[in-house]
């Protein structure tokens, strides 16, 4: 029997869905992990009743998490993932030709098999360039032996096993894990939210401490809290609205930016704009 999926994040103010029936369920030791059928937006991977991704919109965050960094860097080989079990930002990045060897770690085996059965399409996983590693990203970042060109912090909200995501000590672990010229992005929740204040502000003040660069960026996202969503940019070295930069970017959508339904030349410069009460929130 249809019913609504409902996601409060203030008060009773949220988001409704309409569902047609549960597709997976499951408690893990860290997590519920969910996938609904909805009349609307293809089927919906929630985690803790937060909504991580529907068919029809996931490709906004997937697009603007991974090919700002992946553009920024002149020559991405190494890929650390953290998080992102669904497979969508690791679809992304393995589009970038340089990309040699991608680990994502994610802590939570049943996000990936719900992705796998339930959202095929979101995926890369048969990519013989892609390790995924049962792991917790807080730890796997202490004893990289490699480093990485860029990291992704694909996590979800700051609650559960996703919180020191938003904590200097973690920014400091991933800056060590970097090669000298290294970028990293992550999301960082949304502006519009009051609740989510304290972590946006907890993790550019980390970025800051820990990077030479680093930036806010925004996209927009219509099953995510209020529609408007924050990722953080940070580096070692590389302003992302260089002309370097912007020239890579104009050159890798000859290659491959037919394939890419939100990112092009003008988002990637336009997505660093910030409203003046998103700039009051890290100032």
């Amino acid at each position: 029997m249809p019913f609504q999926y409902l996601e409060h994040y203030n008060g009773t103010t949220g988001l409704t869905v309409g569902v047609n029936k549960v597709l997976f369920s499951e408690q893990t030791p860290y997590q519920k992990v969910e996938v609904f059928e909805t009349d609307t937006w293809g089927n919906l991977m929630t985690i803790d009743g937060m909504v991580m991704l529907s068919e029809k919109d996931e490709f906004v965050y997937h697009e603007m998490i991974a090919h700002v960094a992946c553009f920024s860097h002149p020559n991405p080989k190494r890929v650390l993932i953290i998080g992102g079990g669904d497979g969508g930002t690791a679809r992304e990045v393995l589009k970038h030709p340089s990309v040699e060897h991608v680990d994502m770690v994610e802590i939570d085996e049943a996000v990936v098999r719900a992705s796998k059965l339930h959202m095929p399409g979101v995926g890369d996983f048969d990519n013989p360039k892609l390790h995924v590693l049962y792991e917790n990203g807080l730890t796997f970042v202490d004893h990289v032996d490699q480093k990485y060109d860029v990291i992704i912090i694909d996590g979800s909200d700051p609650v559960g096993p996703a919180v020191d995501l938003f904590k200097q000590e973690f920014y400091d672990k991933c800056r060590d894990a970097l090669t000298e010229d290294g970028v990293l992005t992550g999301q960082t929740e949304s502006p519009w939210v009051h609740g989510y204040h304290e972590s946006i502000q907890s993790v550019f003040r980390s970025v800051d401490n820990a990077f030479s660069h680093s930036r806010m960026y925004l996209a927009f996202i219509p099953l995510y809290p209020t529609g408007m969503w924050s990722m953080v940019y940070a580096s070692k070295g590389i302003d992302p609205l260089s002309q370097e930069v912007k020239d890579r970017v104009a050159k890798g959508m000859q290659t491959f930016g037919q394939h890419l339904r939100y990112y092009n030349v003008e988002i990637h410069t336009a997505a660093f704009a910030l409203p003046g009460f998103v700039k009051d929130i890290i100032s």
